[in-house]
């Protein structure tokens, strides 16, 4: 009787903690740069993941995606791949505010987004235009591994939210239905019979909160 295959895996790492997401300002597409809690938990969790044996890492180009790629590709001697199409939805004028102040300007936007309507936040893109940018990203490096290759893909909480959900097949009203991930947390799809099963979410540290764009 033959050995069952264990398949490819990709692992979505969410970038380490900014000062943006402390002050709980919408980031999107804007280039900020890891605090230095944001450095220590890129370079704790790198290690954790390194014993995963990763076969390849992508990155988005973003500071702040970017800085936490290194820091795995330090312990594992791999090069980064960058690919802008990794980066955090871009949402417009909402950019730069606090949640509080998206609440107050943008309520009723708000409100329809997370009633799962489609929503150009801040005349931005809608989140299945993220996922049409970002999930052949990952299928495409992911096709590169071997049959039972790690990729591990480094990008941010709403965009890694778009991805599983597309990758698992769901409409784009249920991607909701997946928690937020908490700064350096990561989540894990592998290879199954009948496509990508989500097979851990929000790995990777006790429980912390979620600060970010997808809240």
């Amino acid at each position: 009787m033959s050995t069952p295959k264990t398949g490819r895996k990709i692992v979505l790492w969410r970038h380490g903690q900014t000062s943006w997401n402390l002050e709980r300002r919408f980031q999107g597409s804007t280039d900020i740069e890891l605090t230095e809690t944001g450095v220590a938990q890129a370079r704790r969790a790198a290690r954790l993941l390194a014993s995963l044996k990763p076969d390849a890492i992508v990155a988005s180009d973003l500071k702040r995606a970017a800085a936490t790629a290194a820091e795995l590709a330090a312990v594992t001697g791999l090069t980064v791949s960058h690919d802008a199409d990794l980066r955090e939805t871009y949402a417009g004028e909402w950019q730069g505010l606090t949640h509080d102040e998206i609440l107050a300007k943008y309520g009723e936007q708000y409100a329809a987004w997370k009633r799962g309507e489609p929503v150009r936040r801040g005349g931005g893109e809608l989140e299945t235009e993220v996922a049409d940018r970002a999930a052949p990203v990952v299928l495409r490096h992911a096709a590169q591994l071997g049959e039972s290759g790690t990729l591990v893909v480094v990008s941010h909480g709403g965009t890694i939210r778009t991805t599983i959900g597309r990758l698992l097949g769901w409409e784009s009203y249920y991607w909701e239905s997946l928690g937020g991930l908490s700064n350096c947390c990561w989540s894990v799809l592998g290879e199954g019979a009948r496509g990508w099963r989500l097979l851990e979410h929000n790995a990777g540290t006790l429980p912390e909160p979620v600060l970010g764009d997808d809240d």
